[in-house]
């Protein structure tokens, strides 16, 4: 009789079990190429020339708003005339929120008007505007445990402040209030919303920003503060006497719209089907230009695209760029990119978008199979010129709206800008062309043209698979 193999060198010697255990590499041939693009990244001015162009063309493109066609016709022009191999674009349906006016003054006890702004997804105020005694909340917990009866035909005002910081931490605690602290309100009785913006500046300029009420919920208005409002708010309140405030928003949803994602690709030469993913998004609040958010984005995106379209020869797999539609008000662009893309997911090797402004990259983070752990190092090896870092514990997601593909599987990395100065025009009148830094805008464009031709070139795939990440998700 025969002796059986054991079950696990059955499995070793399986063409299956092979494959799953096969490295991802990468030729020095190919390494040389990527710190020949580096080079010439840092002396490219594509990625500035688009954002220049789309900020002065179209500029402001709020998701809905009459600029947001405009954009996509803008882009895809764009797309067309950079000598992009395919241009094409995929609907996306979302609310359609509109802003027309908005004011706000401390009634009493001492009469002053508030630099204020609605928050998207706000209802407006009732004709004539809405006046209530303000309530104040040092956190969105102190919020949360108040007493209805504390709160009920009132304003809540809740006031945490934001510093600096490389990584940006602190806007986890600005954006959490903004986007949850309303309904918490309404859910109290509260008939209106004040917050003091998730921003870092002292400047009399309020941040805006998307609020969120679950079914059921009664959606109240909402409006932030600018930091030195809030200030001049907090010191009235701690005068102890009873603070009455005005608001007057005309704001509100007016329906659906369905706007696009727009996508642009160079063709693999070897395997087109299978691409690197890249891009930002499209859409961005209508008090500033939208220059660091996310025009920026997409600029270097194409900048890199451009620098590997003029190589000799393509990379083997196809390069993607994708200008996302609505990313301000919930993701809407990379989710549907996600849902229209998830049976393929295997085809989008790796993926990664920049909407963190333009400032310099100086870390980056991956989420990949284990077996593509030293392609990613020897990545990280070429950007190192660049003074960027490799943290190899840290996820990499790849950016706002893949994290929404990130999570039916393909595999991310996260290319980290500094957040240093960000928030601090971040949603603001303030986001304009002149805080795009040229030098540190070509550092942004040489490191995304390193990744997206080694990606597209590697040997061997990085993971992507659906729900490969799931435990990875998060927006």
């Amino acid at each position: 009789m025969r002796r059986s193999l054991p079950l696990a060198l059955l499995l070793l010697a399986s063409p299956l079990a092979l494959a799953a255990g096969k490295p991802t590499t990468l030729a020095p041939a190919d390494l040389a190429t990527a710190a020949q693009l580096r080079e010439q990244a840092l002396r490219d001015d594509t990625a500035w020339d688009f954002t220049a162009g789309l900020t002065t063309e179209v500029g402001a493109r709020l998701a809905g708003s009459e600029n947001d066609l405009k954009a996509r016709e803008w882009v895809i022009a764009k797309f067309k005339a950079l000598g992009f191999d395919k241009v094409w674009s995929e609907p996306v349906t979302y609310p359609k929120w509109v802003r027309r006016s908005e004011h706000g003054a401390i009634v009493a006890p001492f009469p002053q008007p508030l630099a204020l702004t609605a928050l998207g997804n706000s209802p407006g105020t009732p004709a004539g505007g809405l006046a209530a005694e303000v309530v104040g909340f040092a956190t969105l917990d102190a919020l949360k445990a108040a007493d209805p009866a504390t709160l009920r035909g009132k304003i809540a005002y809740v006031g945490p402040r934001m510093h600096p910081s490389q990584d940006g931490h602190d806007y986890g605690i600005g954006s959490s209030v903004r986007v949850r602290g309303p309904a918490i309100a309404s859910q109290k009785g509260a008939v209106g919303f004040l917050l003091r913006s998730a921003g870092t500046d002292d400047d009399r300029l309020p941040h805006t920003g998307v609020t969120h009420f679950d079914p059921g919920v009664t959606p109240i208005p909402a409006a932030a503060l600018s930091n030195p409002d809030a200030d001049q708010l907090e010191r009235v309140l701690k005068a102890g006497q009873p603070v009455t405030v005005r608001l007057a928003l005309d704001c509100g949803i007016e329906g659906e719209y369905t706007g696009a994602n727009v996508i642009a690709e160079l063709k693999g030469s070897r395997k087109p089907d299978e691409y690197f993913v890249m891009g930002g998004h499209l859409d961005s609040w209508d008090l500033g230009t939208g220059a660091v958010d996310d025009a920026t984005g997409i600029g270097i995106a194409v900048g890199a695209a451009r620098l590997i379209a003029q190589l000799p020869q393509r990379p083997a797999r196809s390069i993607r760029v994708v200008a996302f539609a609505n990313e301000e008000s919930g993701l809407y662009g990379g989710k549907a990119y996600a849902a229209a893309h998830a049976k393929e997911i295997g085809k989008a090797v790796l993926g990664s978008e920049s909407d963190l402004g333009a400032d310099r990259i100086y870390q980056m983070t991956a989420s990949v199979k284990p077996e593509a752990r030293d392609a990613v190092a020897q990545i990280a090896e070429v950007l190192k010129p660049l003074g960027i870092a490799y943290d190899a514990s840290a996820p990499g997601q790849g950016g706002s709206d893949l994290s929404a593909v990130h999570a039916v599987g393909m595999a991310g990395l996260s290319l980290h800008q500094d957040a240093t100065r960000y928030f601090a025009w971040h949603h603001t009148a303030n986001d304009t062309l002149d805080k795009v830094d040229p030098e540190q805008l070509r550092q942004n464009v040489a490191a995304y043209a390193v990744v997206a031709y080694l990606a597209a070139q590697a040997k061997g795939d990085f993971g992507s698979a659906p729900g490969a990440f799931a435990k990875d998700k998060g927006e």
